[in-house]
């Protein structure tokens, strides 16, 4: 059967061409009567309009780019989830794509999505990648996420160094003094700011600090806790760059029978939905990931609506995470405290 078509609908609703597109669009006067009709018709004739020619007749393609460092992982996961409600509810489809972490991958696929989109989200832990977004995408409206504030574009950072004070407070609290950071990898903008809070507060307290490179993965994790069991220092707590890699560790670290937390406390960063699952069940820095991709589209869509207001929004909002305790920092041994 032919797909019926616009003026099918108008021909079946007695009205033109241009009051069925006024109903079908949501713009401009019609009446309620004509609004019924056309509506009648077009679920009688099951019609489907045309995304092409209406992105053409309004301007607009109802579609927003995601654009991720990774598309693997929980944390991905979890905040597409929330962009892809808030998105449905609001009308948008999104288009998801991998940077790679890499600049030029990031640069081709702006290309590709410029004139496809009504605005960009991208998250990049790279400065470089970040600047790309904003060079490239010319007058669509682009969020920044994960990365570094720029003053000209809007943008949604972690307080990653508060977290990670929060974190390291939190253990000394808790009676443990050698206390291990595994970091994310050298040039991404989140692991380093978490570094630099890890050695700030440990600095604070005067305690010595020790620094293991991972790689945001559980594997990574997995082999630095293989090398804290084996060693003739062990830590009495590890605070890791993310939850991924305190699983890691925790499971390196239960094989070699090592307790958590009798002998060592661990606490991860994120609150990926498995760190409430996991035995014993991880301390983290919570940040609503989910919660976080549902404002940053409600926030996109809000700047595609304004998109020719003379006052562009360039502000740069500001998530704090939220110390989740669970048993994985239980206090030591002979601790009073119970941070």
């Amino acid at each position: 059967m032919k797909a019926a078509t616009i003026r099918d609908v108008a021909e079946r609703a007695g009205v033109s061409v241009a009051s069925v597109s006024r109903v079908l669009n949501g713009a401009g006067p019609v009446t309620e009567a004509t609004r019924e009709k056309v509506l009648e018709a077009a679920d009688t004739l099951q019609y489907v309009p045309h995304s092409g020619a209406r992105s053409l007749s309004t301007r607009k393609t109802r579609t927003i780019g995601v654009i991720l460092p990774d598309l693997y992982g929980e944390f991905f996961s979890e905040l597409i989830r929330g962009m892809d409600v808030a998105g449905r509810s609001l009308g948008y489809h999104l288009i998801i794509s991998s940077s790679h972490d890499d600049a030029e991958e990031a640069s081709a696929v702006i290309r590709s999505m410029r004139g496809c989109v009504d605005g960009l989200i991208v998250l990049s832990p790279h400065l470089d990648a970040a600047s790309l977004a904003a060079v490239l995408a010319g007058p669509t409206p682009v969020l920044l996420m994960n990365g570094g504030a720029d003053e000209n574009r809007a943008s949604i950072v972690v307080d990653n160094h508060g977290g990670a004070v929060q974190a390291v407070e939190h253990l000394i609290a808790t009676g443990r003094r050698r206390i291990v950071h595994i970091s994310g990898p050298t040039g991404n903008l989140e692991a380093a700011t978490r570094l630099a809070g890890y050695l700030e507060a440990m600095a604070r307290a005067g305690l010595p600090t020790t620094v293991i490179e991972g790689a945001f993965t559980q594997a990574s994790g997995h082999d630095a806790g293989v090398a804290l069991a084996a060693g003739d220092a062990r830590p009495d707590a590890i605070f890791a760059s993310n939850d991924n890699m305190a699983f890691g560790v925790m499971l390196a670290l239960q094989d070699a029978g090592v307790r958590v937390p009798e002998d060592v406390a661990i606490v991860g960063f994120d609150d990926l939905p498995f760190a409430g699952l996991v035995r014993p069940a991880l301390t983290t820095l919570g940040i609503k990931i989910a919660e976080t991709g549902r404002s940053a589209i409600e926030r996109l869509v809000r700047m595609i609506n304004a998109a020719h207001e003379a006052v562009p929004d360039t502000a740069c909002e500001v998530v704090r995470p939220e110390l989740v305790v669970r048993p994985s920092s239980h206090p030591a041994r002979g601790t009073d405290s119970a941070h």
